[in-house]
C-alpha cells in the first residue's frame, strides 16, 4: 500500500496543466446548447411558441398536436448540433440525477431508417422505477414510473444527448422526485406573494422565487484520491492526522488560483456557458484545495436544475483534468467543510425584487412586508428548515469551522434590528397623523440609506439577510437545492396567505386604511418572531443556553432533525398548499432515514476494513522492526541495553496499546451495527446508528492517527493529509 501512496504522489508531481482551447466569447457561447426562448421563437409556429410560453408563465397545458410540432423542432435542432440520442433527465430521491438514453434512430425496413422523435416521446416516458427510492409508495410489483416533460426548464444538449428536464411520478401518481414538490411550492408562493404584492402595485400578476446558489468543493489529484479507500467509497477521509499547516494562515482564501485548477475552472465555465448555466464567480475558499463558484440569480426551478446538472459536469471535467472532485460537506477533519449557500428572494413580473428596499416609503413598506413575513415564516417552521438541510454528511459540518450551528436563527444586522424595534412600538389600530409622518420619514423612509452602509456579515448564522436577499447558509454542498427551496417557499407562501387574511380583516372589520392595517399586522409579527433573531456568535455556549431559553430547537443529529419534517403542523402545511400528500411526506421521511443508516453503515465497514487491513498490519510491521532493533542493541550492550533502547521499548508498548484499542473498538462497532440492523423501525435503526455505531468512528480514528505519527513514513500506506491538501 505504501508503494501505491508514493507512486500516486510521484504521478501527481508529474502532472501538467491541461491546455484549454477557448471556444469564443462567453456572451456568444451562452445557451448555444439550450433549446431556449430564442431557438423556439425561430423554429416554432406562433401558436406552438405561445403554447410553450403560456406553460412556462401560466402553468397551462400544451396540446398534444402542438407537442408533435415542438418535438419535431427540438429533434431537428438537436440533430443539427450533433445529438444522436435523447433522454428524460430527472431527479429521483437519490439526490443525484438520472437518465436513460434512447436513439433518435428508427428502422423502417431492412434497408432504411429515419430519425424519429414525436410528441409522445417528448411529453412522457415510462422508465422502470423499481430500483429508485420510493419509501413504500409502491408495491414491489408496481415497478412502472412516469417521467413527464417540465417545459419551465429548457431542454439542453450534453455531449451527444438531448436532455429533457422532467418530473418523475409513480404508477399511482405520487411524486418520486425532488422536482414535483418544488414546482408545487413555487406555484403556492407565486399565488400568495402576488396577492400581497397587489397591495402595492396592481400590475403585478406573477411572482417568481429566485435562487442563487454558491457551490463549494474540494479538488484532489485523482491518483491521490484513488490511493485512499475512504475517499473512494465514502467521499471523505475517515482517518488521517492533521498536518502541521492547515488553514490557520488564511493564505489560501482568495489567493492566486493554482494553474491546474484555473484551467479546470476555465474548461468548466466554457461547458457551463454552452449549457446556459450563468456562472460568474470563481475563487479559492478558506481550506487548502477548496474552491467555490457561483452563478447569477435565476428562477428557482431552473437554478435547482442547473445546480444538479453542474455537479455532474464538474465531476466529468475534473476527471478530464486528472482531479477527483469532493462534494462531501466535511472531507477533511480540522478544516472548513463545504456548503451550498442558497441565496433566495422574490421578484415580480414588473421587475421588482420584493426584498430590496426602494426610494419611496411605499416601496419600503412593501420591502418590510415581505422581509418581516419571511422572518415570521422561519420562526414558525424553524424545525422544518433544520430538517431540510439534515444529512449524515452535513452533520459533520454544522457547528464547526465557520459553518452555521444546528440552531436555526435569523441574522438581519444591527441597523435593521433598530428599524424593527421602532416598528414594534406602532400604536394599535388607527395611526395619528404625526405617527404616520414619523414612520414614513424617520423609519421606513430611511431604509435604503441604512442598508447602504450595512456591512454586517455573520458566517455563523444559518439564515442571514444580506442586502436584498436571504441567504440560507446551512445547506450542504452535496445537497439537492430542491429540498430546502421546497420548504422555504412553502412556509413563506403559508405565511403570506395568513398575512393577507389578517390585513383584509382589519380593513373590513376595523375600518383601518391599508397602510395602517399592514403596520398593525407587521407589529405583531415582529413581536411574535423576536426569539428567532440573533446577531451574535452561533458557536458560543451562551447562545446554546439562550436558544434553549427562547424555546428554539437544537437538533444536532439527522435522525432527530428529520422528525421536524413529519409533525402534524408540517403535514397540515403541505396538504393545505397542495405541495405534498401525507403519503409523499411519510415516504420521504422513510427514505431519508434509510439513507442515513446506509451512509453510516458504509463508512463503518470502510473504517473497519482500513483499520484492520491497512493500519494494524503496518503498525505491526514497524513494531517488528523496532523489536529487531532492540534485540540488536541487547546483543551489543548486554544488560545495559535498556539505557539505549528505552525509546524503542516505549514505542513498542504504545503501538501495542493502540493496536489493541483499535481491534477492540472495531469489534464493538461491528456488534453495535449488527444489533442496529435487527431493528424493524427505520427511526429506531437510524437512532441506533447515530448513538451506538457512530461514536466509535472518532475513537478508532484517534488510535489510527496516533499510529500515523509513530510509524515510519516509508511504511505508512495511506496518503497523508499534507499530500492530499498541498500537492497541486
Amino acid at each position: 500500500m505504501s508503494t501505491i501512496r508514493f507512486d500516486s504522489v510521484r504521478e501527481t508531481f508529474r502532472r501538467k496543466p491541461l491546455e484549454v482551447v477557448s471556444k469564443g466569447k462567453r456572451s456568444e457561447l451562452f445557451g448555444s446548447n439550450v433549446f431556449n426562448e430564442m431557438v423556439m421563437r425561430e423554429s416554432l409556429s406562433k401558436e406552438a411558441y405561445k403554447s410553450v410560453m403560456d406553460a412556462i408563465e401560466l402553468g397551462s397545458r400544451i396540446d398534444r398536436k402542438l407537442a408533435d410540432e415542438i418535438a419535431a423542432a427540438m429533434k431537428n435542432w438537436a440533430l443539427s448540433k450533433g445529438a444522436t440520442h435523447y433522454t428524460h433527465w430527472f431527479q429521483p430521491l437519490t439526490g443525484a440525477t438520472a437518465e436513460k438514453h434512447d436513439a433518435f434512430f428508427e428502422p423502417i425496413s431492412n434497408a432504411h431508417a429515419v430519425e424519429k422523435f414525436g410528441g409522445d416521446q417528448l411529453v412522457q416516458q415510462e422508465p422502470d422505477a423499481s430500483s429508485f427510492p420510493h419509501g413504500g409508495i409502491r408495491n414491489t410489483f408496481e415497478a412502472r414510473g412516469y417521467t413527464a416533460w417540465d417545459p419551465t426548464s429548457p431542454a439542453f444538449i450534453y455531449g451527444t444527448t438531448l436532455c429533457i428536464p422532467t418530473v418523475f411520478v409513480s404508477y399511482t401518481g405520487e411524486a418520486l422526485d425532488n422536482k414535483v414538490p418544488l414546482l408545487r411550492a413555487l406555484q403556492a408562493v407565486d399565488n400568495a406573494a402576488t396577492d400581497v404584492a397587489k397591495y402595492f402595485d396592481k400590475n403585478v400578476t406573477k411572482v417568481n422565487a429566485t435562487l442563487g446558489w454558491e457551490q463549494e468543493y474540494f479538488l484532489v489529484d485523482k491518483a491521490l484520491a484513488a490511493s485512499r479507500p475512504d475517499l473512494v467509497l465514502a467521499g471523505r477521509t475517515l482517518l488521517g492526522h492533521s498536518p502541521a499547516k492547515g488553514q490557520q494562515l488564511d493564505d489560501h482564501y482568495f489567493g492566486s488560483i493554482p494553474d491546474r485548477v484555473l484551467n479546470y475552472m476555465r474548461d468548466l465555465e466554457q461547458e457551463c456557458m454552452l449549457l446556459g448555466i450563468p456562472v460568474k464567480t470563481r475563487h479559492n475558499e478558506v481550506a487548502p484545495n477548496q474552491f467555490e463558484l457561483a452563478p447569477i440569480f435565476e428562477e428557482a426551478n431552473l437554478a435547482v436544475d442547473h445546480n444538479s446538472l453542474l455537479m455532474d459536469v464538474m465531476d466529468k471535467i475534473a476527471d478530464k483534468h486528472n482531479f477527483k472532485i469532493l462534494f462531501h460537506e466535511k472531507p477533511f477533519a480540522g478544516i472548513n467543510g463545504s456548503g451550498k449557500h442558497n441565496n433566495w428572494s422574490l421578484s415580480t413580473n414588473t421587475g421588482v425584487n420584493l426584498l430590496s428596499p426602494g426610494s419611496t416609503p411605499m416601496k419600503n413598506l412593501q420591502f418590510l412586508t415581505f422581509f418581516i413575513n419571511t422572518i415570521k415564516a422561519v420562526h414558525d417552521y424553524e424545525e422544518l428548515i433544520r430538517s431540510s438541510i439534515a444529512s449524515a454528511t452535513n452533520d459533520h459540518r454544522l457547528g464547526a469551522n465557520e459553518a452555521p450551528p444546528a440552531i436555526i436563527s435569523v441574522f438581519i444586522g444591527s441597523q435593521l434590528t433598530k428599524v424593527l424595534d421602532e416598528l414594534e412600538d406602532v400604536s394599535t389600530g388607527k395611526l395619528s397623523p404625526k405617527e404616520k409622518t414619523d414612520l414614513k420619514l424617520n423609519v421606513v423612509g430611511k431604509i435604503p440609506e441604512i442598508l447602504l452602509d450595512n456591512t454586517d456579515r455573520n458566517r455563523t448564522s444559518p439564515f442571514a439577510f444580506t442586502g436584498n436577499k436571504f441567504e440560507l447558509r446551512a445547506v450542504g454542498s452535496k445537497a439537492n437545492c430542491a429540498k430546502p427551496m421546497t420548504v422555504l417557499n412553502s412556509i413563506v407562501a403559508k405565511q403570506l396567505i395568513e398575512f393577507k387574511g389578517e390585513v383584509d380583516s382589519l380593513i373590513a372589520k376595523k375600518g383601518l386604511k391599508k397602510d395602517e392595517a399592514i403596520f398593525n399586522v407587521l407589529r405583531e409579527y415582529i413581536k411574535a418572531s423576536r426569539k428567532i433573531r440573533f446577531e451574535g456568535d452561533g458557536y458560543s455556549e451562551e447562545w446554546e443556553k439562550e436558544a434553549e431559553k427562547r424555546g428554539l430547537s437544537n437538533n444536532k443529529t439527522t435522525p432527530v432533525a428529520l422528525e421536524g419534517a413529519v409533525s402534524d403542523k408540517v403535514i397540515k402545511l403541505y396538504e393545505s398548499l397542495g405541495v405534498m400528500t401525507l403519503r409523499e411526506i411519510e415516504a420521504r421521511h422513510e427514505i431519508e432515514l434509510e439513507e442515513y443508516v446506509m451512509k453510516v453503515q458504509i463508512e463503518g465497514r470502510v473504517l473497519g476494513d482500513i483499520a484492520r487491513n491497512h493500519v494494524i498490519p503496518t503498525a505491526i510491521r514497524y513494531q517488528n522492526t523496532l523489536i529487531e532493533n532492540v534485540r540488536g542493541l541487547k546483543e551489543v550492550f548486554g544488560s545495559d541495553f535498556k539505557k539505549y533502547a528505552g525509546e524503542q521499548l516505549d514505542l513498542i508498548t504504545a503501538i501495542s496499546g493502540h493496536i489493541a484499542e483499535i481491534n477492540s473498538m472495531v469489534n464493538k462497532m461491528t456488534d453495535e451495527r449488527r444489533s442496529a440492523n435487527k431493528l424493524a423501525s427505520g427511526k429506531d435503526k437510524a437512532v441506533a446508528y447515530c448513538k451506538k455505531v457512530l461514536p466509535y468512528f472518532e475513537k478508532i480514528r484517534y488510535h489510527c492517527d496516533k499510529l500515523e505519527l509513530m510509524v515510519d513514513d516509508d511504511l505508512w500506506p495511506l496518503t497523508k493529509y499534507r499530500e492530499l491538501l498541498f500537492t497541486r
